[in-house]
């Protein structure tokens, strides 16, 4: 196994590069966004999910078809794909892989998409009444 060389790692810097010039989201912040309109779009896996509760007022994507789902201007988009100039809130588990995602919806022409720093974490954390038990009979869940 390598020895650590106290450098950034590659995938450090590429987190880096994602965030940069980005104004992400802070959890308080998060109830403001949707009132205003924001996608909210929540990629943990399900397993996080029913650990932690669901995320109200979000759409669960997949991370794995997440650019299918949100490009406007393709044919497997979700119906609130609508315009690249929507503003789209990512949400992980702790706000690492939200951070590459919305890089990634950006380079697709989504502008507006950012993320939420902490993930759903971080609302934990703050006690946001946005988190709720997860009720698997009224999710909207976009898989592959």
């Amino acid at each position: 196994m390598p020895e650590p060389t106290g450098q950034a790692s590659a995938v450090d810097g590429l987190l880096a590069e994602a965030r940069a010039g980005v104004d992400r989201v802070e959890a308080a912040d998060l109830p403001a966004e949707i009132a205003a309109g924001a996608l909210v779009v929540d990629t943990r896996p399900v397993d996080q999910r029913d650990r932690d509760g669901a995320l109200r007022g979000a759409v669960v994507v997949d991370r794995n078809v997440l650019e299918w789902r949100l490009d406007p201007t393709s044919p497997n988009r979700i119906a609130e794909a609508t315009s690249t100039d929507l503003r789209i809130v990512v949400v992980c588990n702790e706000g690492f892989s939200s951070s590459l995602a919305a890089a990634t919806l950006r380079r697709l022409g989504l502008h507006r998409a950012t993320d939420l720093t902490g993930g759903f974490q971080a609302l934990l954390a703050e006690g946001s009444q946005l988190v709720e038990p997860v009720r698997r009979d009224d999710a909207r869940h976009w898989t592959g």
